[in-house]
């Protein structure tokens, strides 16, 4: 296992490594001249040059290379251009709002797929089960920006239960808190999760359905479980590898 695990695990590195080269070599042979659209088309030579000279733009693109490989391993990704600020801020920045954002969309793709994967699986063939599909169907085939927009239609300018935009952030001192953040990012963690939620509970259905005509099942009914506890505490545990490994991809 450990040899498997540092194979995948130099196989990882080579990727990133390939790839970073591979974006570097693109941008290096595109057109352009970040310190020409930094001063603009009307700027002296003279003044674009010393631009340069003052990013590094000047050095040979295999010295900028290893530079940025050096601070990338210490976590320092440089300047940014555009802002004019430390490219690890900006990203840290993003993060805050973005990793709760995905983490939110994701509980409520789980929570919805695997309930609508195991009601439609419990009533295979039935209006359930059709009803069930029917909707996933839907939901796969539904783009995200669209059905948010419907979203801000309906709770935002409808209801107005929801603001229709903007982040008040998580510190009351930003002017806003835990719960108004958390109430804030909803609608768009809905809108995201709705396909992915669509894509999964018809993988949690199939996983379910082919579990349920294994033979431990049947014994397990024959000791006269509910079919509750048979689908939640059986079938649905040994169910879990292909719909934990579409998880993880989404």
């Amino acid at each position: 296992m450990s040899v498997f695990l540092l194979k995948r695990l130099l196989t990882l590195i080579a990727t990133l490594v390939a790839t970073s080269a591979v974006v570097f070599v693109v941008l290096e042979i595109l057109p352009g001249n970040a310190a020409q659209v930094l001063m603009g088309p009307d700027a002296a030579p003279e003044a674009v040059q010393a631009l340069a000279e003052q990013l590094g733009l000047n050095q040979p693109a295999w010295q900028r290379y290893l530079q940025w490989v050096q601070g990338l391993l210490v976590l320092d990704l440089g300047d940014s251009y555009a802002y004019g600020s430390p490219v690890r801020d900006l990203v840290l920045e993003r993060l805050a709002l973005t990793v709760p954002l995905a983490v939110l969309a994701m509980l409520i793709t789980t929570a919805l797929a695997l309930a609508a994967g195991v009601y439609a699986a419990a009533r295979h063939n039935r209006w359930g089960d059709v009803g069930v599909m029917g909707l996933a169907q839907l939901g796969i085939a539904i783009p995200n920006f669209w059905f948010a927009i419907l979203l801000i239609l309906l709770f935002s300018v409808k209801l107005q239960w929801f603001s229709a935009g903007g982040f008040p952030g998580w510190t009351e001192e930003a002017g806003g808190g835990f719960w108004a953040a958390l109430k804030a990012l909803l609608l768009p963690a809905i809108s995201l999760a709705v396909v992915q939620a669509a894509i999964l509970a018809r993988i949690t259905r199939s996983a379910v359905l082919e579990v349920l005509r294994e033979d431990f099942v049947r014994s397990a009914r024959a000791k006269g479980l509910s079919q509750r506890a048979v689908l939640w505490g059986h079938v649905l545990r040994n169910a879990m590898v292909p719909v934990v490994t579409v998880m993880g991809l989404q």
